[in-house]
């Protein structure tokens, strides 16, 4: 029964914590587009000596300048697709799908 219960435990604090990361390498985002489910982490870290940006296309979130090293991180709670991009190099070009949350059952 104990194992039972630490599992279920273990499983929901996983989905409670979801978490994804994108490196920025050779001036892009090396995961261009991925989908996550709403409650999902998403890191950024700089992999690049230049410094870059994650800013949303609509303005709804921005790391500010990224350093090589440097990491910034961004939980998105709400369904939809997030266009975004650096603002220091406009071509790099990124795109987060964020699906419902699964449902406990």
């Amino acid at each position: 029964m104990r194992f039972i219960l630490a599992a279920v435990v273990s499983v929901a604090l996983s989905a409670m914590s979801a978490h994804t990361s994108v490196a920025i390498k050779d001036y892009a985002f090396q995961k261009p587009v991925i989908t996550v489910a709403a409650g999902t982490t998403v890191s950024w870290t700089n992999r690049d000596d230049d410094p870059h940006t994650v800013t949303a296309d609509d303005k709804s979130f921005d790391s500010k300048g990224l350093g090589n090293g440097d990491a910034w991180t961004h939980t998105f709670t709400k369904p939809g697709k997030y266009t975004y991009h650096c603002s220091a190099h406009p071509f790099m070009k990124g795109t987060i799908i964020v699906t419902e949350a699964a449902k406990p059952q």
